[in-house]
């Protein structure tokens, strides 16, 4: 390291000692930049190559990746003037001679592996409007030099791992606008001295470890928009009651704060959207003088407060959320809160008063279907008229509608999927084809609980400040992240117009790279209601894969050459939908298949395998009539024994019969097979020109059933992960400890390969490679914590790899896939180990004629329910 630092700074001193008069002819980068840029080079670890050209001529003039340059009055050369290095997958640290790049104004590393700390040397850098290090791993303290950047407008450096106090400094940042420091580890007292700030709207520093009190001085921010601070420790403090004051305030979030006292009287803020006090030690009544008609979202739940529910809210027009839950409140509900709430499209209303005092509800019974009441918990609750409101219920969210309905109608086959294109379900043209940009995009306070009754507003927002026609963005799909945070994946296609004779199907590049620009530059003005928002990628494929010098267009298309698999996620890890094949060597030559048993010859004897005869069969399946299942082996039917056992037996066809003895050998092998995930082989018939294997029935029917999108109810995440561990232990079982061990090498994703018009390998594909993969899991699974699901998804794209010392073992499989169980909200780890299945997912073993069956599924979801033969209450967390 000391001789590498050595030539990096003898370099820089070469290149200043050089300096001379700019060269005559074509404009150059200024010398001591390309030496810095250079140094910037050699201090990364680059593992995907995305720096690739760095090096390869003159960093402006040769266009650098990420790399921006503009020329400056008085000077003949080229300045760097922005540096995106965004989501590249860099690695290392910032180096010290960052400031020599004295008239950079963006500096954006966001999304990567950096580490180490933020030099004190950014703080020369006086230029510098943007300084964007959120999404890495940057820990250390905050430099106060920080506070000598006086055209600075935006710091982000949420998500790493900073700690130590917040500098003083900071309050000297007179043109700053975004102050963005969520989940980090700063600690220590908020400095009351940013109250100075002229120009602050955003102020974000939830989860983190600040303690001390709430500076009553916050209340002098003269345009504060935002106060986020929730998940910090200001444990025996109050809310100042100054905060009232805050006339400009759109958003206070204080939740998780262990604050104490009374709320203040919030009532003089006029345009209040959203308020999080929940889950403090908040005493006294709640507010009796009316908030602002404005407001979305009170959370107030998880506190100490005591009295009636005031009449104020209901006079709340705008209200989707209130939340009181976890008090001692007492008296009645007041039906007037969701009779003059303005019910508009998409609207809803959310009322959570679980776990008060409260006795009865005043007024009308009956609140319309939008409405969601939780009173469960309540002494309201021994009125048996009031059950419906008592238990356990779900809804009120708001999950996106079918953005596809507009274009189910069109032919697949008439747009070409291959090449990234597929149809606009916005355009007012039916089955207009273009390629899209794909864009992940994330709102980081939003001012609203529910995001339907907004999504046509944002979509004039953002397509405004994008100048886009308004048919040109499609939301694909959102997903609210904690925080709560609106990730969302959006879809911007060219404008169909067909004025000119011809219609552009893709966009040219000028207009890629204006679009870009505008969010990477952050150029789209802020909105109340929106908030503040982030790029998460900007993701470009198919025709776009070389329209500008970014590397980053995800993985390689290698990656995905299997993806049918349900990369292993629908296969073996989602579905868990597994049959297997017993791998053998065939003697040379044909066996003289024997049609009938030999009279001379006598059964086998197998422990708990039964030899039946044909009779047998033919009583127990009613002559062959309760077929339930078919493949390319023959047929599966549902039979009942003489002693009333529920069996399932697979009959195998003409072409898939065996020699005599290799089937007995088979069944003795299939008779060693022991595991809670395994369907049992419980008998065998060999007679009358017929093989049959006899299996424990699975009354629920397959996995495929309860994923359909017809299943009348659906698996949650957690259901569906325990039905992955299981199956994978099974699997685990079959490769290790059988006797001989058991590979099956032809697992059914068992997936319609074109659905809807959209071919199904390409939209995971599609989905992953723009960063958009929660927009390709079922809608129906209900809420799951997203960092378990980017987890399983990871594993099973390692699944997918196409060289096998790339894919990891089933004992890898089963390891990651029960760290992920342990990291779920419900998991018991304690009993992790001692449950033979958590998910339980039952494969048949086929025989090895059969590699073509399809098995029946258990779910086992309780681990005695479905072996009972009763169906299991499946809820949506």
């Amino acid at each position: 390291m000391v001789g590498t630092s050595v030539c990096i700074w003898v370099a820089i001193l070469i290149s200043w000692s050089c300096y001379s008069a700019p060269p005559v002819g074509a404009q150059t980068t200024y010398p001591s930049e390309v030496t810095t840029l250079r140094v910037i080079k050699e201090s990364l670890i680059d593992p995907d190559n995305n720096l690739r050209d760095w090096g390869k001529g003159d960093p402006c003039t040769s266009n650098w990746t990420g790399v921006i340059c503009r020329e400056t009055l008085g000077d003949a050369y080229l300045h760097v003037e922005e540096l995106h290095l965004f989501k590249m997958n860099l690695s290392g640290a910032l180096p010290l001679v960052l400031d020599q790049l004295s008239y950079l104004k963006i500096l954006n590393f966001m999304w990567n592996k950096m580490s180490g700390h933020i030099p004190k040397e950014i703080g020369n850098m006086t230029a510098l409007k943007l300084l964007l290090l959120n999404g890495n791993q940057f820990s250390g303290s905050l430099p106060d030099e920080l506070g000598n950047l006086p055209n600075l407008q935006r710091l982000q450096i949420d998500e790493n791992q900073i700690s130590g106090p917040l500098p003083k400094s900071l309050a000297n940042l007179n043109q700053l606008q975004h102050l963005h420091m969520n989940n980090n580890s700063i600690s220590g007292q908020l400095p009351s001295e940013l109250s100075k700030l002229p120009n602050l709207i955003h102020f974000l520093l939830d989860s983190n470890d600040l303690s001390g009190h709430l500076p009553p001085e916050y209340s002098e921010f003269p345009k504060l928009l935002i106060l986020q601070l929730d998940n910090n420790n200001f444990s025996g403090h109050k809310i100042p009651d100054s905060y009232g004051n805050m006339s400009k305030l759109l958003k206070l979030s204080l939740r998780n704060c262990s604050l104490q006292g009374a709320i203040p009287d919030l009532s003089s803020i006029p345009h209040l959207f959203y308020l999080d006090l929940s889950w403090n030690r908040l005493t006294g009544s709640m507010p009796s003088n009316k908030l602002s008609d404005h407001i979305t979202t009170i959370e107030l739940s998880h506190n100490n407060f005591t009295g009636s529910i005031p009449a104020n809210f209901a006079v709340l027009p705008h209200l989707q959320k209130l939340s009181l839950e976890d008090n001692s409140l007492n008296g009645s509900v007041p039906s007037t809160i969701w009779q003059n709430v303005k019910f508009g499209e998409n609207q809803s209303l959310i009322l959570d008063f679980q776990n008060n005092s409260l006795s009865n509800i005043s007024g009308i019974l009956n609140p319309p279907s939008n409405v969601l009441l939780k009173l469960q918990g309540n002494p309201v609750c021994k009125n048996a008229n009031l059950f419906r409101f008592c238990g356990s219920q779900s809804g009120g969210d708001d999950t996106p509608g079918d953005s596809t309905k507009s274009i189910k109608d069109c032919q697949p086959q008439s747009c070409p999927t291959d090449s990234s294109y597929e149809y606009d379900p916005e355009s007012p043209e039916p089955c207009f084809c273009a390629a899209p940009i794909r864009v992940g995009y994330r709102l980081k306070s939003p001012s609203f609980s529910n995001f339907l009754p907004y999504q046509s507003s944002f979509k004039v927002f953002l397509t405004s400040g994008l100048k886009l026609n308004l048919s040109q963005l499609s939301i694909d799909s959102f997903i609210w992240e904690p925080g709560p945070r609106l990730r969302m994946y959006l879809k911007f296609f060219p404008l169909y117009d067909n004025h000119s004779g011809t219609v552009a199907t893709k966009f040219n590049t000028s207009e890629i790279v204006r679009i870009r620009n505008i969010f990477t530059d952050w150029s789209i003005t802020a909105n109340e209601t929106f908030g503040p928002a982030e790029l998460l990628n900007f993701t470009l494929l198919g025709p776009y894969l070389n329209a500008l010098p970014s590397p980053n267009q995800g993985i390689n298309k290698g990656t995905f050459a299997g993806i049918v698999l349900g990369a292993v996620a629908i296969a073996v890890i989602v579905t868990a939908f597994i049959s297997f094949v017993i791998m053998r060597r065939k003697k040379n030559g044909a066996y003289a298949v024997s049609r009938k048993r030999a009279s001379s010859r006598a059964p086998i004897k197998i422990d708990g395998v039964k030899d039946f005869t044909f009779g047998d069969m033919i009583s127990a399946t009613s002559n062959f009539s309760t077929e339930v299942g078919r493949g390319g082996y023959g047929s599966v039917y549902k039979g009942i024994l003489a002693d009333g056992t529920v069996v399932a037996i697979k009959r195998a066809q003409e072409g898939s019969l065996q020699g005599e003895k290799e089937f007995l050998t088979e069944i003795e092998l299939l008779s060693r097979l022991h595991h809670r995930n395994l369907v049992s082989l419980l008998g065998y018939c060999d007679e009358e020109d017929e093989q049959m294997l006899v299996y424990e029935f699975m009354p629920n029917g397959t996995l495929r059933d309860w994923v359909s999108a017809k299943a009348k109810e659906s698996l949650n995440f957690s259901m569906r992960l325990r039905i992955a561990l299981g199956s994978a232990r099974g699997i685990f079982y079959l490769h290790t400890e059988a006797d001989p061990p058991i590979f099956h090498r032809d697992i059914k994703a068992r997936m319609h390969p074109i659905s809807h018009g959209k071919n199904i390998v390409r939209e995971v594909n599609l989905a992953y490679q723009s960063g958009m993969v929660f927009s390709v899991i079922d809608k129906r699974m209900g809420s799951y914590p997203s960092e378990c699901v980017e987890l399983f998804i990871s594993l099973a794209l390692r699944c997918c790899q196409d060289e096998t010392e790339k894919r990891p073992s089933m004992a890898e499989v089963v390891r990651e896939l029960e760290n992920i169980w342990r990291m779920m909200p419900e998991s018991d780890s304690a009993v992790l180990g001692s449950l033979p299945t958590p998910s339980g997912g039952k494969m048949m073993t086929p025989s090895s004629s059969s590699s073509t069956s399809k098995p029946f599924l258990s779910s086992d979801i309780s681990n005695s329910d479905l072996l009972s033969g009763e169906s299991p209450t499946i809820r949506p967390r």
